[in-house]
C-alpha cells in the first residue's frame, strides 16, 4: 500500500474522492472541503510523490497511481465518488477501469483521454520533468501555474494556484505523472467504464479544453457534460459555487 497524506471534511453523505491534476495538491480542493463537508464527506489526496505525500519506493505508471488512489478508497470504506481534476481524471478513469467495485460514480474536470493521444503532446508532456529540474519548484510553478486559470482570475486566485504548485511539485513524483500522462490514450477504454460520470469543463479551458472533454463525455456510456462559464483549467477553483452544485445535483442524482 502506497501512503498518501489526505485532506478531509464532512462526516456525513456519501464518500468523495478528490484527484488532483498534475501540477497541484490536495490544496486545490478547498472550495470543496469546505463548500460541501455539510453534505458530503470529502477526502482530497496529495498523489503519491506529491505535496505532503512520502515519495514513492518505487516508480509509478498510470496504474500505479490508479491502485493508490484505490487503497485510499478501501481506508474509508467499499466505495466512493472519484473527482478527478485533469491528470486525476486520467487516474480516476483508469481506477474505474482496474477497481470498477470502487467507483460509484465519477466527476470527471477539465480532463482528457491522456497525453498520449498526440505525439506533440506527449513529448511536451515528457519534457515537463527536465524543465522542473532545471528551473525548481517556484520558477517551475511561476511559468506554468497562471495558465491555469482564465484571463477573468482574481490576482489573489493566480497567486493561490502558483503557490500551491510550489509546494506541490518535487522530482521524483512529478516525473513519475509526467510519463504515466505523455503514455496515457485512455480512448479504446472508455467504453469498458461502467460507472455513471460527470464530465465538467470550464469554457476558457485553453489547457486540455472543451473538445477533449466532450470526447470523454461521448465515449462514456453513462455521462452527462457540463461547461462552467467564465472559467479555466481549474473549474472548480475559479468557480466553486457553480462546480460545486453542479457535483451535489450529480451525486443526488447517482445515489437516488
Amino acid at each position: 500500500m502506497t501512503a498518501v497524506h489526505v485532506e478531509e471534511a464532512g462526516t456525513d453523505g456519501p464518500l468523495l474522492l478528490c484527484l488532483h491534476g498534475i501540477g497541484s495538491s490536495s490544496a486545490a480542493f478547498a472550495p470543496q472541503l469546505a463548500g460541501l463537508a455539510g453534505q458530503v464527506r470529502v477526502v482530497a489526496w496529495d498523489a503519491p510523490g506529491y505535496g505532503r505525500s512520502p515519495d514513492p519506493d518505487t516508480p509509478l505508471d498510470l496504474d500505479g497511481f490508479a491502485d493508490a488512489a484505490a487503497d485510499v478508497i478501501r481506508s474509508y470504506g467499499s466505495s466512493a465518488h472519484v473527482l478527478g481534476v485533469s491528470w486525476g481524471g486520467v487516474i480516476a478513469v483508469r481506477l474505474a477501469v482496474r477497481h470498477p467495485r470502487l467507483v460509484a460514480s465519477l466527476v470527471l474536470a477539465d480532463s482528457s483521454a491522456g497525453s498520449g493521444t498526440e505525439e506533440a503532446k506527449a513529448a511536451g508532456m515528457r519534457a515537463r520533468a527536465d524543465e522542473l529540474a532545471a528551473l525548481g519548484p517556484r520558477a517551475f510553478a511561476e511559468r506554468r501555474g497562471p495558465r491555469l486559470v482564465s484571463d477573468l482570475a482574481p490576482a489573489a486566485l493566480v497567486e493561490q494556484v502558483v503557490d500551491t504548485m510550489a509546494g506541490a511539485v518535487r522530482l521524483p513524483g512529478y516525473g513519475y505523472a509526467a510519463a504515466a500522462m505523455a503514455g496515457a490514450d485512455l480512448r479504446p477504454e472508455l467504453a469498458a467504464v461502467t460507472a455513471p460520470a460527470l464530465v465538467v469543463c470550464g469554457d476558457r479551458d485553453t489547457v486540455t479544453g472543451v473538445e477533449a472533454s466532450q470526447l470523454l463525455a461521448g465515449a462514456l456510456h453513462r455521462s452527462a457534460f457540463v461547461i462552467v462559464k467564465d472559467a479555466g483549467h481549474l473549474a472548480n477553483q475559479e468557480q466553486p459555487g457553480r462546480f460545486n452544485a453542479w457535483v451535489l445535483s450529480h451525486l443526488h442524482i447517482v445515489t437516488h
